[in-house]
C-alpha cells in the first residue's frame, strides 16, 4: 500500500504520539528473524501534559533527531523503511460496487471515492484492494477496501526519513500493519484494541481487512495524568506507580480509583464498537486482542475481560518471528509494545 519507490533487512518505523518504535527484521528462508529493535519515548514533563506537544506535532527536525537517537543507541544498521501513518491522519472504509474488471474498477473508483473521502481527491493518494465478490439478488458486486492519505503527509514522511538517512520504501496505514502482525492469514472476525500514549484505536477486522474502526481520545498518558492529579504527585512517579501496581484489585493499590474510570471507558468504547459491527453485519467477533504498553501492567487483561464480559488476549506480534532465546522473558512486553513496527517490517516491498 502506497509504495513510493529490497534488501533482506527492513525497518518498520512507528511514529506515535508519545514514542518512536523501530523494529528491524530479516527475511531468511521465508521466516522473519528479529535483528534489532529500539524505542524513543517522550518524557512525561509539564510541557507534554497538555497534550499539545505529541511527537507528531513536533518540528520535523526534532523527529529526525529522535529517529537518529534510536538508530545509534540500538545499533540498527538497516536503511530501507516502511513507516506507518496513524489512523487519525488517514481515511479508510469498505465500499460496494458493481462487479467490474480491475481496469474498469481502476477508472470507476476515483469517482466513487468522492462520496466517501472528506477532502478533495486532488489532495490525497488513493489505494484500494478487492476484498470479496458477492451475489446480491443475482447481481454480482465487489467489496472494496478504500484508503486515502493526504499528499502533504506523504511528503512530510519522505522528508523526515531522508533527514534521518533512511530510504522510505512505503507508507502504510497503522491498522493494516497491526492486522498483518497479529492475524497473518487468519480471516475470522477479530477486534484489535491498540492502546497508545494519547489515544486508543479499536478496529474490527474480517477477512483480513479493516471493517470498522473507532479512535477514542484516551490513552496511557491520560491515565498517568489522572493518577498524578489524584495523588498530587509528579507525572514520572505516577507513571512508575501505574506500571508497578496496574489494575491489581487490592487495598494497597492506591491508584485504582484514578485508573478505573478511564479504563472502564476504554472497555465501554470497545464493547460499543464491537456491537456496532455485529449489528450491521451477519458476523460475530470471534476474539478480542489488546496491544500497547498498558497491556503489560499487572492484572490489566483480566480487568478488561471482566468489564467486557468476554475473553480477551494479549496480541502477539512476534508469533511468526524468530528471536534470540535470551529475549524470551521479555518477548510478551515487546510483542505488545512493538506490534505496529513489527507489522510494518513484515510487509513486502
Amino acid at each position: 500500500m502506497f509504495n513510493l519507490f529490497g534488501s533482506k533487512s527492513k525497518l518498520g518505523i512507528d511514529i506515535g504520539t508519545a514514542s518512536i518504535k523501530i523494529v528491524e527484521l530479516e527475511n531468511n528462508t521465508n521466516r522473519f528473524a528479529l535483528k534489532n529493535y529500539g524505542l524513543f519515548e517522550m518524557k512525561n514533563d509539564k510541557n507534554v501534559s497538555s497534550g499539545e506537544q505529541g511527537i507528531l506535532k513536533l518540528p520535523d527536525s526534532e523527529i529526525v533527531w529522535g529517529i537518529k537517537e534510536v538508530l545509534a543507541k540500538s545499533k540498527i544498521s538497516g536503511r530501507d523503511v516502511i513507516a506507518s501513518i496513524p489512523a487519525f491522519s488517514t481515511f479508510a472504509t469498505v465500499i460496494q460496487m458493481p462487479y467490474l474488471s480491475e481496469n474498469e474498477l481502476a477508472k470507476a473508483i476515483p469517482f466513487e471515492a468522492r462520496k466517501y473521502v472528506p477532502i478533495p481527491l486532488e489532495e490525497v493518494i488513493l489505494d484500494w484492494s478487492i476484498i470479496d465478490v458477492a451475489n446480491e439478488n443475482t447481481r454480482p458486486t465487489v467489496e472494496i477496501f478504500l484508503a486515502a492519505v493526504p499528499k502533504d503527509e506523504t511528503v512530510r514522511y519522505q522528508s523526515i526519513m531522508a533527514g534521518a538517512g533512511l530510504n522510505l520504501k512505503a507508507l502504510e496505514l497503522e491498522n493494516s500493519a497491526l492486522i498483518r502482525a497479529l492475524l497473518g492469514n487468519d480471516l475470522a472476525p477479530t477486534a484489535i484494541v491498540n492502546i497508545g500514549g494519547r489515544s486508543t484505536s479499536i478496529v474490527v477486522v474480517s477477512k483480513g481487512y479493516e471493517r470498522l474502526s473507532h479512535n477514542y481520545e484516551v490513552g496511557g498518558f491520560e491515565i498517568t495524568k489522572s493518577i498524578s492529579r489524584s495523588l498530587n504527585i509528579s507525572l514520572e512517579k505516577a507513571d512508575e506507580l501505574k506500571k508497578r501496581l496496574g489494575m491489581n484489585q487490592t487495598d494497597e493499590n492506591i491508584i485504582n480509583e484514578a485508573m478505573s474510570a478511564l479504563v472502564d471507558m476504554m472497555a465501554f468504547e470497545t464493547k460499543k464498537t464491537i456491537s456496532s459491527f455485529e449489528n450491521t453485519r451477519n458476523e460475530k467477533v470471534a476474539r478480542i486482542l489488546l496491544v500497547g504498553g498498558m497491556v503489560n501492567m499487572p492484572n490489566f487483561l483480566n480487568y478488561f475481560k471482566q468489564k467486557l464480559g468476554q475473553e480477551v488476549f494479549a496480541g502477539n506480534a512476534f508469533a511468526r518471528i524468530v528471536y534470540p532465546p535470551g529475549l524470551a522473558p521479555a518477548i510478551g512486553e515487546l510483542a505488545s509494545t512493538f506490534a505496529v513496527a513489527a507489522g510494518l517490517a513484515m510487509r513486502d516491498i
